[in-house]
């Protein structure tokens, strides 16, 4: 197993040199650990190791899209994280302002330092989101960031939905729902934009005040569904406060087309379409487990 102190000899090698003492490791996420330690200044700093190589193959993407997306977020006050190493084994930048929304205990169990169904955090999230998704796709794919079309969005989850249920078994009410939604031409997108794909209180950090100072973790941003950034929100705010979000959204000059609140429901529904796509790419017996439960509920 890879130690607080594996990953603070690899910062090491990088040129970092950060205390021991008070270093902390975190095994929450699925891709990167990640552990915190200081600088001799007293500056803290996160430092992200793979997991596996895929992640590793992505991080030029990643670094792609901080470029990017930092300069446009920072105009709002927002930072992102501002790589100083990248290198396949390790990246480590100094630690964003402000504090996650939501944590995991060791064992795994969600620690809420915010009220989910808050309407001041769902309008900021609005607010936020229509800064975000107001960098083109012209702009995204000058950058060198992954673009798809709507009919590439749409293609895609036909795709993977193909491809679970070839190595699943799916239950059939939820392959049937499945089929409905892609076959439903009022719900998908008529224009793609610039999305983090992951964006949700353990991503975004705020100040005392609720005020977001940093959005973390954009290894899966890409131009592509609007909806995608509001399915997190719809999950724990529930219907009333992705509205919220919406009207915000729109107010700051975001587009919401009249099929993206319904999007977000069929994202949210299809989420075990990911954790199944996840537990192909690790082959773990325990992930496979996980996702056939999900999958196939008895």
């Amino acid at each position: 197993m890879t130690t607080a102190a594996d990953i603070l000899a690899l910062a090491a090698g990088h040129g970092l040199d950060l205390d021991p003492a008070g270093a902390t490791l975190s095994e929450a996420g699925l891709d990167y650990r990640v552990v915190m330690a200081d600088d001799a200044d007293g500056r803290r700093w996160v430092l992200r190791a793979p997991r596996r190589d895929d992640v590793s193959d992505g991080m030029a993407a990643e670094a792609r899209v901080l470029d990017l997306v930092g300069p446009v977020l920072a105009r709002g006050g927002v930072a992102v994280p501002d790589w100083r190493v990248r290198e396949r084994d390790l990246v480590a930048y100094p630690a964003l302002p402000g504090t996650p929304g939501l944590t995991l205990t060791p064992e795994g169990e969600p620690v809420w330092h915010v009220d989910p169904r808050s309407p001041d955090y769902a309008a900021r999230l609005g607010r936020l989101l229509a800064r975000l998704h107001a960098i083109t796709a012209q702009e995204a794919s000058a950058a060198g960031v992954e673009v798809r079309t709507p009919e590439e969005v749409r293609q895609a989850w036909r795709d993977d939905v193909a491809r679970v249920t070839d190595a699943f078994t799916v239950a059939p009410a939820l392959a049937r729902r499945w089929q409905e939604w892609l076959d439903d031409e009022t719900c998908w997108p008529d224009r793609t934009v610039m999305t983090h794909g992951e964006i949700y209180q353990a991503h975004v950090l705020q100040g005392p005040d609720g005020t977001f100072l940093g959005v973390l973790d954009w290894t899966t941003a890409r131009v592509d569904d609007p909806a995608r950034d509001l399915v997190t929100q719809l999950g724990a705010g529930g219907p009333e406060m992705l509205q919220v979000a919406l009207a915000a959204y729109a107010e700051a000059g975001g587009r919401a087309h009249d099929g993206l609140a319904a999007q977000a429901q069929h994202l949210w529904d299809a989420s075990p379409i990911g954790y199944a796509l996840y537990a192909l790419t690790t082959g773990a017996e325990a992930d496979r487990a996980t996702a056939a439960a999900l999958l196939d509920p008895r």
